[in-house]
């Protein structure tokens, strides 16, 4: 149900500044846009506390469980990108605050930036871009020594990305599994991909592809144990959140062994630090959480967002929800109001 005087406050954009014709296109359709760039969630408080729309832009952390009474209008946080695991959504989702978020503006960039990844790793493209530079043309140096074909992907996490991943290698004759319990086994066949449970996956899988969100229930997700039931041969590429998995076993994992390489574009801690472990093991290509970067990356982050903004206005519901089970406070509101006025003026039960 939309709302008068709708206001939508964008309170961190630590990404990109913001194009003349987002305020102009919103206000167009009587949206109030404030962008008020809030560096504490006191200073949230301050610019959003009569916000419909509390809308986060990048990874910033300034929107916490704290406030969250204290944006006393707030239907919904719109969290422009696919993760939210800076945004307190089992909060907000007691208090009947929608979370909402942009998948399907960096899903093609991530899933070809993992294959990438792989590429990078397995055909030793880094470390033979190194020697050529400093005048050493010697391949023993930088063997490729993995291939592809007849090998097998395991896709930890089976959503919009992992999905895209099967879809753009399938030409490249491997093998795909995946792993989410979200996802029927009939679901994933339909992609050409086998349902495996992780242990199994881990086991069987030469390359093994990180696509899971960030939650309490996958915070660790690959840890020692898990690095153990890999392949001595097998390559970790992880393009979904650094703290999925343990990192200082996956450093003592590269350093001794238990699995030979690993592309990653996310970490536990960013940015790394020149001196980090990681920046000196051999077996390892490091990029700066980039993968969802392109050259359409700023058209697709405003265009979805304002396109979110613009059906929330309409009709209350954003196009992406992170948390679907929420009641949301304004239909709860509604129905107080509907019980006040039928105790006043009717005898019969509210009709359901």
């Amino acid at each position: 149900m939309p709302m008068e005087n709708f206001k939508v406050v964008l309170v961190a954009n630590d990404l990109l500044p913001t194009p003349e014709w987002v305020a102009r296109q919103l206000e167009e359709k009587g949206i109030n846009f404030v962008e008020r760039l809030c560096g504490s969630d006191k200073e949230v408080v301050e610019a959003a506390a009569d916000a419909e729309v509390v809308w986060v832009l990048g990874g910033s952390q300034v929107v916490t469980a704290d406030i969250l009474p204290l944006l006393r209008r707030c239907r919904a946080i719109l969290r422009t990108g696919s993760g939210t695991d800076n945004i307190p959504v089992r909060e907000a989702t007691l208090r009947g605050i929608l979370v909402a978020n942009t998948p399907e503006a960096v899903m093609h960039a991530v899933a070809e930036h993992t294959i990438g990844l792989l590429f990078a790793v397995i055909r030793q493209i880094v470390s033979q871009d190194r020697l050529v530079r400093r005048g050493i043309w010697n391949l023993r140096e930088a063997w490729p020594n993995w291939h592809l074909v007849g090998q097998t992907l395991g896709l930890v996490g089976f959503g919009r990305i992992a999905q895209l991943v099967a879809r753009k290698t399938r030409g490249l004759e491997m093998k795909i599994v995946a792993c989410d319990p979200a996802v029927e086994a009939m679901k994933m066949a339909e992609h050409g991909v086998e349902k495996a449970d992780l242990e199994d996956l881990l086991r069987r899988s030469d390359y093994v592809s990180i696509h899971v969100p960030l939650l309490d229930r996958t915070h660790h997700l690959i840890g020692e144990r898990e690095l153990r039931l890999m392949r001595p041969r097998a390559v970790l590429i992880n393009t979904a959140r650094g703290k999925v998995i343990d990192q200082p076993a996956l450093i003592r994992a590269l350093r001794e062994g238990w699995i030979a390489a690993a592309g990653l574009d996310v970490f536990d801690r960013e940015p790394l630090g020149p001196d980090h472990p990681l920046c000196h093991l051999d077996n390892v290509v490091l990029t700066p959480h980039s993968a969802g970067y392109s050259d359409v990356f700023h058209e697709q982050f405003w265009r979805d967002s304002v396109k979110t903004l613009l059906e929330m206005a309409r009709n209350g519901w954003p196009i992406w929800v992170v948390n679907p089970e929420v009641t949301p406070w304004w239909k709860s509101a509604i129905r107080s109001e509907l019980v006040d006025e039928s105790s006043k003026n009717a005898s019969g039960p509210l009709p359901t």
